[in-house]
C-alpha cells in the first residue's frame, strides 16, 4: 500500500482524498495544512491532520506528498521545498513558467535522492500527452488547444491573491468560430486573444477600488494579458447561487496531412468534459501519484512529468490483464 500525504485541503485536496479512497493500492497517511488543524473535517475517519511546520516529522511515514496549492504562488515555493523532504507531485500549470520550475524541482530532488513530478493534470498532462501523440502521428499540420467553457482553477486562484478580492471564479470560453474553422482542416492562424476570451466573476472586500482590481487582472501576465478579459463585480449571495460549481473541459485538435503529396486530410480530436475540474484532477494527480513510485523503483531520481511515464505504470492493472483487456 502506498502512503499518501496531501499538502492543502481545499477542493484539490478534497478530491485527492476521494481518489486516493477509490485506489486499491493506497491509503491516506495525513493531510498537512496552514490552518489550524482543529478547524479541518476530514472524509476520511481516523487520519490525523497536521500541521504544514511539522511536516519534516513525517518524512519517513509518507511515500508520496501530493502537493494541492495554487501555480500562482504555493507551488514556486513548496514542490522545491518540499522534494527535499518526500516523493512530491504537483498540478504547477503556468505553462510559460514550467521550464524553470522544472529546474528549480529537479535540483531538490536529486539532492536529496527523491524523485517528484510536476504539471500533473488534464492541462498540463492528458492534454499534453496527446499534444506530444498528435504532432508526432501527423509531423505535416497544426496543433489547437481550446479551453472550456469552464473554471480554470489556477486562474481563479490567481484572481483571488490580489488584495481587495474577497472571492472568485474565473471562466474560460472557446471563441465558437475559432472552433469551428479549426475542425473545418484549414489550418487557420490564430492568435491567443482569437482563440478565447476570459470572464471573471468578483467579490471584493469592503472597501477595495474595484478599477484597480480590474486593472490588476486584465494585465496580469501568464494569465489574462493577452486575452479579451470581462470583469464582474458581485456580491457574495450572487456568487454562492450561480458560480458554486467547478465544470471544465476542453478540446485538442491536430490537422494534418498524410500521403505522397499529402493528399490526404487527417483530423485528431481528443476532448474532455468534466463536472468537476478538481475532482477529474485529483484522479489524474493520484494515477500519476503511483505510476511515479514506479519509477522511483526502478531507479529513477530527480524531476520528471507525464510525458516520461509509461502508460502501464498508471493503471492497477498488471501487464497481462491490460494486453488482454485494454490493448
Amino acid at each position: 500500500m502506498l502512503k499518501i500525504g496531501i499538502l492543502g485541503y481545499g477542493n484539490l485536496g478534497r478530491g485527492v482524498e476521494c481518489a486516493v479512497k477509490n485506489s486499491p493500492d493506497m491509503e491516506l497517511a495525513a493531510v498537512f495544512t496552514r490552518r489550524d488543524p482543529s478547524s479541518v473535517k476530514l472524509l476520511t475517519a481516523g487520519v490525523p491532520v497536521v500541521k504544514i511546520e511539522d511536516a519534516a516529522n513525517w518524512k519517513d511515514k509518507i511515500d508520496v506528498m501530493i502537493l494541492c496549492g495554487g501555480s500562482a504562488t504555493d507551488l514556486p515555493k513548496q514542490t522545491p521545498e518540499f522534494a527535499k523532504l518526500f516523493n512530491v507531485v504537483d498540478s504547477f500549470d503556468t505553462h510559460a513558467k514550467i521550464p524553470q520550475h522544472f529546474a528549480n524541482v529537479d535540483a531538490a530532488a536529486k539532492a536529496a535522492g527523491k524523485i517528484a513530478m510536476i504539471s500533473v493534470g488534464w492541462d498540463p498532462g492528458l492534454f499534453s500527452l496527446n499534444r506530444v501523440f498528435a504532432t508526432s502521428f501527423l509531423s505535416d499540420g497544426k496543433t489547437y488547444t481550446f479551453w472550456g467553457k469552464g473554471v480554470s482553477q489556477g486562474h481563479s486562484d490567481a484572481v483571488r491573491r490580489i488584495a481587495g478580492v474577497k472571492n472568485a471564479k474565473q471562466y474560460t470560453i472557446p471563441v465558437e468560430s475559432a472552433l469551428e474553422t479549426v475542425r473545418s482542416g484549414s489550418n487557420p492562424e490564430l492568435s491567443t486573444r482569437q482563440k478565447h476570451t476570459r470572464e471573471v466573476f468578483v467579490v471584493l472586500e469592503a472597501g477595495a477600488d474595484a478599477a484597480s482590481v480590474e486593472k490588476q487582472i486584465k494585465t496580469m501576465p501568464n494569465y489574462f494579458d493577452e486575452y479579451d478579459t470581462t470583469v464582474h463585480f458581485i456580491d457574495e449571495e450572487e456568487f454562492a447561487k450561480n458560480h458554486s460549481g467547478m465544470a471544465h473541459g476542453g478540446f485538442v485538435i491536430r490537422s494534418g496531412k498524410t500521403g505522397w503529396d499529402g493528399e490526404y486530410k487527417n483530423i485528431i480530436e481528443y476532448s474532455l468534459k468534466l463536472d468537476s475540474n478538481p475532482a477529474f484532477t485529483s484522479s489524474v494527480l493520484v494515477a500519476y501519484a503511483r505510476a511515479m513510485m514506479r519509477m522511483y523503483h526502478a531507479g529513477v531520481r530527480g524531476c520528471t512529468t507525464v510525458l516520461d511515464v509509461p502508460p502501464a505504470y498508471l493503471s492497477t492493472k498488471s501487464a497481462e490483464e491490460l494486453r488482454k483487456e485494454l490493448l
